[in-house]
């Protein structure tokens, strides 16, 4: 580990290996971005708005005024994917006053529906895939020789781990910081394989380094980004073989431990972990480092053993509540959330309550949850019957949300009267007079504001909650 230390402080010589600038063209024109479904969408259009920078275009939050309109999407429910085609009916009532607008879409939803949303209904002037953003100032001049501009092509290594990302709609606190690109977990209901492309790691140098120049710009948090971050691990290729003999081989819990080594006051979290991969080891080096959060989103998806292996998921309940006890054993504060799907194919009753059940045993803080919604191309869609009524799903679902509120105003109640370590993040979206922030379990607290700036940590008491809220006063 320390070979690994020595070998990624290298590069912090003269200008970090992120920050390694290009020459910008003047070219007077705007840039809009809109972004759709996960941390990593709205971290690849920071990616985006940097490529498009350096070919000189501005970045602006008011679409009337861009010249180029990009919509950055996800295809992993249909509700998502109908927000962006009502989106893109919009704009193109916008684009019969400016025929000159380029108006196009990127990400996942792009790959799927390529050819669809550009010649059928011909909502689009634009398709760019996660893997061809480097390729979009080329795509906007072929749009404007006439032509429909595409590329989809998904590549086997491209990380985008030299490009310095624009941070869009920043609080100048917390930032992203992608590590993978792509998943091969090949889950039967999700569609990220087929639009994301086999999983790749990024070089720890440049994800290092990307940490120290955020920290020096100000920023007090990182999250640590990718479809399955237990898995990131560099320098050996998914067959065990070495790449550079020369270069140490890093896993997902060195890598943390190098972030977490940047400076103390710099607060590490990530996103998403995968039960089947979550090792002791990454539980370890968390409680070891207090600036890396108490804080871990492990997604369940059903509570049944044989439903999770229909949905391919690699793990039995037994694991799971196995990987729940480790990291309880670790670090007995931990936030815990996850993910929670309704109505998978066939699902019945019996399998809905062993849900509940393992929701009862775990008691998460937080809950992502949705109804099954099938995807075209995924396992499920091909071998399985989408045979849930929609009803049932919902009813089900209302169950799922009824429990997890619950659990959730209980597990705030249990923060009422004690003091919290809070990284200050801003004005409360409510009022002007209060101040809110995250604590180490990535619960939001609101509190009066003493004077203390954003970006600062405070201590707080809490004295009362809601299910999503701590609310309290800083102690000095």
């Amino acid at each position: 580990m320390q070979e690994v230390k020595e070998l990624l402080s290298e590069d912090r010589q003269g200008e970090p290996v992120m920050m390694e600038q290009q020459s910008e063209l003047q070219t007077g024109k705007k840039l809009y971005v809109e972004s759709y479904g996960c941390q990593m969408n709205f971290s690849d259009s920071e990616i985006v708005a940097s490529i498009m920078s350096k070919a000189g275009y501005e970045t602006t939050k008011n679409s009337e005024e861009a010249d180029v309109i990009l919509l950055n999407t996800c295809a992993i429910r249909d509700n998502a994917e109908q927000r962006v085609r009502n989106r893109l009916t919009q704009f193109q009532g916008d684009k019969k006053r400016r025929p000159e607008m380029v108006v196009g879409i990127l990400g996942c939803m792009a790959e799927r529906l390529k050819s669809q949303l550009l010649e059928e209904e011909k909502l689009v002037d634009l398709v760019a895939g996660p893997d061809a953003y480097r390729d979009l100032p080329n795509l906007v001049t072929e749009v404007g020789t006439g032509q429909k501009a595409v590329n989809v092509l998904l590549s086997r290594d491209e990380t985008y781990a030299e490009i310095t990302p624009v941070r869009l709609d920043s609080n100048g606190v917390s930032a992203f910081i992608s590590i993978t690109r792509g998943c091969d977990n090949m889950c039967s209901f999700c569609v990220v394989p087929f639009t994301r492309g086999r999983e790749r790691s990024r070089d720890p140098k440049s994800i290092v380094s990307e940490a120290h120049d955020l920290f020096e710009r100000g920023y007090r948090e990182v999250t640590l980004l990718g479809q399955n971050v237990d898995s990131y691990r560099w320098n050996v290729t998914k067959k065990g073989e070495v790449i550079n003999a020369d270069e140490d081989t890093v896993n997902f819990a060195q890598l943390m431990d190098l972030v977490a080594q940047v400076n103390p006051l710099l607060r590490v979290r990530f996103s998403t972990s995968h039960p089947k991969d979550m090792s002791d080891e990454v539980l370890e080096v968390m409680a070891k480092h207090e600036n890396i959060c108490e804080y871990i989103h492990l997604p369940v998806q059903s509570g049944n053993s044989e439903l999770l292996e229909k949905m391919n998921r690699g793990y039995t309940r037994e694991w799971y509540l196995n990987r729940i006890e480790s990291i309880r054993r670790h670090m007995p504060n931990c936030g815990i959330s996850t993910d929670v799907i309704s109505g998978f194919c066939s699902e019945t009753e019996e399998q809905h309550q062993d849900t509940l059940s393992l929701m009862r045993e775990v008691k998460y803080d937080f809950a992502y949850m949705f109804y099954y919604s099938e995807r075209p191309k995924t396992l499920a869609a091909r071998k399985f019957e989408d045979n849930v009524p929609l009803e049932e799903k919902k009813r089900r679902l209302s169950e799922v949300i009824e429990l997890q509120m619950a659990h959730s105003l209980e597990s705030n109640k249990k923060a009422v009267g004690k003091i919290h370590h809070v990284l200050i993040e801003g004005d409360s979206k409510r009022s002007s007079d209060m101040q809110a922030g995250r604590n180490t379990q990535n619960v939001m607290c609101v509190f009066p504001k003493l004077g203390h700036k954003k970006g600062e940590y405070v201590n707080v008491r809490v004295n009362d909650c809601t299910a999503a809220t701590l609310i309290g006063e800083i102690v000095e």
